[in-house]
């Protein structure tokens, strides 16, 4: 390795939306509160405060069922204008130590500080400024996840939430990621770690076993990361100036989906998840796209394109729906449904990043 050996951060604000709630709303403090839509509009949850989320309760939760968790939790309009704003100040304090910036949400972002501007030998010290800077200048805490690559970097970051500094060193990275359950792998979802649980790999050493051919059969293309990250290896590179091209949201289901209203009503929750994206990051799409994967794995996707950007909630809601009455079901049980729009209308196309808002 040596001095090859990169450093990246991992940056996750916490509890970011709700946080800011709070941080601008004293009667807020310390209270069970969520960002998003109203139970009885059929809202989600775009973001929990971490007194709500001792009640169970979590982001893309229908709101219905986070109120039946917590009859006293209070419910705020998201103010996406407020958060972009936020957003933007965070990014200045990172610009003070490395220009190698790639921002994932407007609450997260992958630091690149091998050589930073302040010629700080340790990473975990820039990490350790950076979140103390947001903190006084901003009023909010941030948790920071420092180590040789993305992967690392981003399970560090979740390991001591809120308000945490955690470092996984070159020489620990396997041992770490030997010993971490399945679920808490950043890339594998409740439904993939079901599936593994399956097979009998509930941890990274039991991933590590698996061969690329086997992995690579049973889960596609995305079994070459799993093999990669298995022996605690990443080489994507930190992509400062990386333009989305498309925005969605997508939600697999435990049990599969039999019944025609219950799809209809996912329908309705993804497509509100995917308004709140667009609208945070000020765009729309012409290309509107629903995908369904059946019981047998068999995957279809439907598009349209209209010509002027959607980005309101009724014309996705109605278009999806639109789409998915157009696909013969056959009587097969429904695993996942999605919605996502593309050709977006790039006005912002320098703050169209990744998004993880609903992991």
């Amino acid at each position: 390795m040596g001095n090859h050996t990169r450093k990246i951060i991992h940056i996750d604000m916490d509890a970011f939306y709700a946080s800011v709630e709070q941080r601008d709303n004293h009667n807020y403090r310390g209270k069970p509160l969520v960002v998003g839509g109203s139970p009885n509009q059929r809202g989600v949850v775009a973001a929990a405060s971490y007194e709500a989320r001792k009640f169970g309760i979590h982001s893309a939760m229908p709101s219905r069922i986070a109120l039946a968790k917590c009859p006293t939790l209070i419910f705020v309009k998201p103010r996406f204008e407020v958060y972009r704003a936020v957003s933007a100040q965070i990014h200045a304090i990172f610009e003070r130590y490395t220009d190698l910036m790639e921002p994932v949400a407007l609450d997260e972002a992958y630091l690149d500080v091998t050589d930073n501007k302040q010629n700080l030998p340790y990473a975990s010290t820039v990490a350790r400024h950076i979140r103390e800077a947001i903190l006084e200048e901003i009023q909010l805490t941030a948790s920071a996840g420092v180590s040789i690559n993305k992967f690392l970097a981003k399970m560090a970051s979740g390991k001591n939430k809120p308000n945490g500094l955690t470092v996984i060193l070159p020489e620990d990275a396997i041992a770490f990621v030997e010993q971490l359950p399945i679920e808490k792998f950043h890339g594998i979802g409740e439904v993939t770690a079901a599936k593994m649980h399956e097979l009998g790999i509930h941890n990274g050493a039991d991933l590590k076993e698996q061969t690329l051919t086997e992995l690579v059969q049973r889960f596609g293309k995305v079994g070459q990361y799993y093999y990669k990250i298995a022996r605690a290896q990443d080489d994507r590179a930190i992509e400062p100036n990386r333009i989305r091209k498309s925005i969605g949201a997508e939600t697999s289901f435990a049990v599969d989906l039999s019944n025609h209203a219950s799809m209809l009503l996912e329908l309705e929750h993804i497509a509100e998840i995917v308004q709140q994206r667009l609208e945070q990051h000020q765009t729309g799409g012409r290309t509107i796209t629903v995908k369904v994967k059946f019981s047998d794995y068999q995957l279809l996707t439907r598009s349209r394109t209209s010509l002027t950007p959607i980005n309101e909630l009724s014309a996705i809601a109605t278009q999806a729906k639109e789409l998915f009455e157009g696909i013969d079901l056959k009587d097969r049980g429904v695993r996942l449904l999605g919605i996502s729009l593309s050709n977006l209308d790039n006005v912002k196309s320098d703050q169209l990043v990744q998004l993880s808002l609903f992991e």
